[in-house]
């Protein structure tokens, strides 16, 4: 902190001897010796401060570069999830004309059980959410696993 050489010291011991006496030396060297003591755990204390306002403000920039990105990543969630819905809803209008058509053209009798149009939604349904699953996957969502 301070350049003080070997003789400097000396002269500033020898002088201090010789003002304070042998008697009270050793008691203000000992008092000074505390206030460094005191001083320095002062300045480490303050720097462990700043240090740690540091790191709490990084801490801060990440936490919001990551509610960003979640931000982001939920943005085109709920874009693919809008576009897959229209993409059911059109599927599902087709499905409403073939039935109303189908029943106009059989004269009013109720139409029969088609059973693969009904296999063909479940596994279209599967699908989507096999996909949903795997996009949740490469996400890094974790999804609570289903009860028996």
């Amino acid at each position: 902190m301070f350049d003080f050489g070997f003789t400097e010291l000396f002269v500033i011991g020898l002088v201090a001897l010789v003002v304070l006496g042998p008697e009270r030396l050793p008691r203000v060297a000992r008092q000074a010796g505390q206030w460094m003591g005191k001083l320095q755990r002062y300045v480490s204390d303050v720097k462990s401060d700043i240090n740690r306002q540091m790191e709490l403000d990084e801490l801060r920039n990440l936490q919001k570069e990551v509610t960003d990105a979640a931000r982001n990543i939920e943005g085109s969630f709920k874009s693919a999830v809008d576009e897959t819905q229209s993409e059911l809803n059109t599927i599902a209008k087709s499905f409403d004309d073939l039935s109303d058509s189908s029943q106009q053209s059989s004269g009013g009798v109720p139409p029969q059980t088609d059973w693969d149009k009904i296999y063909s939604v479940r596994r279209t349904r599967d699908r989507i959410v096999e996909r949903r699953v795997e996009r949740e996957k490469s996400l890094g969502v974790k999804r609570p696993k289903r009860r028996a």
